[in-house]
């Protein structure tokens, strides 16, 4: 294989290489190096890019360009790109560049043994398809390019790309400093689709990780990505790949590769398959199993749901994987609405969510200043150009478009509702009218009926739903085994404060880290902003603790994984990209590394700060995954240098879920208050069977009840008994199996801490335990 500056083969790319490929590039790379069926081809590295501005003379003019831009105003902002896009188009392209990737697409040619073969010629930015943000097509793709005066030329123009006005917007708006956004472009052999579209490993709509969602339509993919079409949908089963859902769409339109010239063009249906095409379905069950089959295998691949664009080839019937992403907008159910209302447009659900405003009727992209604050954004479809107006808008609603198009990207993006396919929307929603969105259902009500709806539920709350905390303990049964409850989101514990809990046995971080907090812990110190980590912990922690006081929290500090938390603003600088971060720099092994010590000091001053300025005393600490007795000993050193010392006020707890922990439990207890089994981690850790696996879970080889679990547990409680330590278990094991249950309380367990919906089951059925033993006891007497 030739040596290259500017060029990397899919066979020689893996994640590392981000950088210079970008997440597009990178995820090309990974999936043919792992056995993916990806159509070949190269990049073009992110450095060209880089030297071709760098050379050219062109940065500090683009820049001066942009100084003193304001991003709102979509005229000025059209101008400025427009003038940037043409000084790219009209500068030389080095030699040295050009050369380099003429000769590659000559051996290109040779290795897909064509003359002129057609390529794809697509943007890959830096700071594209990674998790924390989707660009949702920024930068631009061509099809069907062949020759190597158009490769350079589309090469050219996706460079150009990068600073049209939707992606300086974008930017400007998430944080990334125009200079350090490169673009590598990525140039692979055209595949002549037959059918092609867009699959999610995971439900976008309603955030259901057990479901598949395929997206299907005749042609080239760019149909559905664009919305040209509203195409078939087809709703899986994770665990059979059944069908449990399809609709199936009145396909119009195609886009096919143009036979006269270079690039695609937009085709009737009709006219060029057949009248028969327009509502059949484009996959069978059998394309449509082998699809989820596939998307399933991607999936485990990157362990994290994954949006996939595929296409299966008229010339060899073969599926082919065009990419891979993470979905970056999987959020929770909203909630339902049920009131007797006008329906006027119905339409795919998209993005969840119910909202109500004034009709914006947008014909095309001039129009986009007129949307305000809280307008409903009407339009036949979105384009990348309309972001701003979608920003203001307070719901969207598009005539065309499957929930994989341009607006529901985006708008789940944004987290506004959204409803796609509406057929008939720009007509029957006129200017100005005031209706009501309910984009969980697909449908637009007339009028401004949200608010009185939530009104009514409310108040339907408050006078039926009362019951004294007090009459609800008195009806909760007494156990000698402590029910604590787990909590994640700290805006919840109004909810379910009067639950007959003991105390909160596992308070998860990760929320405040992702909501409230937003931005990674070394990103905030490095930019100064380190207080704002304090404070905001400290405020979601302190809302929980007041609620319940006296009563104990036990808040587990910051568990997430080298991959989650890239997730977080400014998390791409600093997080490492480990192939199992499952078992990787996680816990206690990051808070004592010098990478991450600081930004675990800061979490340790949000604690202090709880305890200290506002008197609660009741908040203990948790620490997760813990490997090792000397690394244990480390981290409590760093904790008493910040004023967490352990004492009688002052209680640390310890996650039991690596086996090394049941290894060493004596000494361990040693230096402890307490330990919490982690089943889940336990479980996994114990039997070697990775959790997310549905395959192994179907199989029965992760399960709690397990000989060799239980015995693991076992040896923890008699441990920390021996030395007057508690021991507690968090997971939904006890309230799952009622003989787990009983083998806990058996075995001496202190405590068990549950999810909120399942704490006075298990509190019931703890009671019905113990009074099993206890009578047992007392028949053998």
């Amino acid at each position: 294989m030739s040596e290259y500056k500017y060029i990397m083969w899919f066979n020689e790319i893996n994640k590392e290489d981000i950088p210079l490929v970008g997440g597009k590039g990178a995820n090309l790379g990974e999936l043919t190096i792992k056995g993916a069926n990806v159509p070949p081809g190269f990049c073009v590295t992110a450095s060209a890019y880089t030297d071709f501005i760098s050379k050219s003379g062109l940065q500090n003019e683009i820049l001066s360009m942009l100084e003193g831009l304001d991003m709102e105003d979509s005229s000025e902002l059209q101008l400025k790109s427009a003038g940037i896009r043409g000084l790219i188009i009209k500068a030389d392209m080095p030699r040295e560049i050009e050369e380099e990737i003429t000769k590659a697409y000559t051996e290109f040619s040779k290795k897909v043994n064509l003359s002129n073969p057609q390529v794809a010629i697509r943007s890959s930015a830096t700071a594209e398809d990674l998790p924390e943000a989707s660009f949702a097509g920024q930068q631009d793709t061509y099809l069907h390019i062949s020759g190597i005066e158009e490769v350079l030329r589309h090469i050219k123009r996706c460079w150009a790309s990068l600073w049209t006005a939707r992606a300086i917007y974008y930017r400007a708006h998430q944080g990334f400093k125009h200079e350090e956004v490169a673009l590598s472009v990525v140039v692979q052999k055209m595949v002549n689709s037959r059918i092609s579209g867009v699959m999610f490993t995971a439900n976008p709509v309603t955030s259901d990780l057990s479901q598949i969602m395929i997206n299907a339509s005749w042609g080239l993919g760019e149909a559905v990505v664009s919305g040209i079409v509203t195409p078939d949908e087809f709703i899986l089963d994770k665990k059979t790949l059944a069908t449990v859902e399809k609709n199936i769409a009145e396909k119009n339109t195609m886009v096919i590769k143009n036979i006269d010239d270079v690039g695609t063009l937009e085709v009737k249906v009709e006219e060029y398959l057949g009248h028969d095409k327009v509502n059949a379905p484009c996959l069978n069950d059998l394309e449509v199993a082998n699809l989820g089959k596939n998307g399933m295998i991607i999936e485990e691949l990157y362990k994290s749901p994954q949006d996939i664009e595929w296409a299966l080839d008229a010339d060899t019937e073969e599926l082919y994987i065009l990419q891979a992403r993470p979905i970056t907008t999987l959020k929770g159910e909203e909630k339902e609405m049920t009131a007797e209302l006008i329906t006027l447009v119905r339409g795919l659900p998209a993005s969840p969510g119910i909202s109500s405003g004034k009709v914006r009727n947008i014909k095309d992209i001039t129009e986009i200043d007129r949307v305000q604050d809280g307008d409903i954004l009407v339009t036949v479809m979105t384009n990348p150009d309309m972001v701003p107006a979608m920003r203001k808008a307070t719901a969207v609603v598009t005539d065309e478009g499957g929930r994989t198009c341009h607006a529901a990207i985006v708008s789940r993006e944004l987290g506004i509702p959204c409803i796609v396919g509406g057929k008939n929307a720009s007509e029957v929603l006129t200017e100005g009218m005031e209706v009501t969105v309910d984009a969980s259902r697909g449908v637009v009500y007339k009028g401004l009926v949200l608010q009185e709806k939530q009104n009514k539920e409310e108040k339907a709350v408050s006078t039926a739903g009362v019951v004294s905390e007090d009459l609800i303990h008195q009806l909760a049964p007494v156990t000698a085994t402590k029910i604590y409850m787990n909590l994640g989101e700290p805006g919840m514990i109004g909810r379910y404060k009067n639950l007959p809990f003991d105390g909160i046995g596992l308070m998860r971080t990760e929320f405040i880290f992702t909501n409230l907090v937003g931005a990674h812990p070394m990103y905030l110190l490095k930019t100064g902003q380190g207080q704002l980590l304090i404070d905001k912990m400290a405020e979601g922690i302190t809302t929980v603790a007041q609620e319940i006081y006296p009563r104990p929290i036990v808040v587990r500090l910051s568990d997430f994984r080298t991959n989650e938390f890239r997730g977080l603003k400014g998390g791409d600088e600093v997080e490492p990209i480990e192939a199992n971060p499952m078992i990787g720099w996680r816990g206690v092994s990051r808070y004592i590394s010098p990478e991450y010590e600081e930004g675990f000091r800061l979490e340790c001053r949000a604690i202090r700060k709880v305890r200290e300025e506002y008197g609660l005393t009741n908040v203990y600490v948790m620490l997760p995954f813990v490997r090792t007795t000397w690394e244990l000993k480390k981290v409590k050193e760093i904790m008493a240098e910040e004023g967490l010392e352990q004492g009688r006020n002052f209680k640390l707890w310890i996650m039991a879920e690596v086996p090394s922990v049941v290894f060493e439990a004596e000494e361990f207890a040693q230096m402890v208050d307490g330990f919490s089994i982690g089943s889940n981690d336990l479980t996994q850790l114990t039997m070697g069977a990775d959790r997310d696996s549905g395959i192994l879970n179907n199989m029965g080889y992760f399960d709690e009840r397990n000989e060799a679990v239980k015995r693991a547990i076992s040896i923890l409680i008699k441990a920390a008994h021996k030395y007057g330590k508690t021991i507690s278990i968090c997971g939904q094991g006890p309230s799952q199996y009622p003989e787990f249950a009983e083998f806990l309380v058996q075995e001496g367990i202190d405590s068990m801490s549950v999810n909120p919906d399942t704490v006075a089951y298990t509190r019931r059925l703890v009671a019905s335990v113990e009074q099993r033993i206890i009578l047992n006891k007392i028949r053998n007497l």
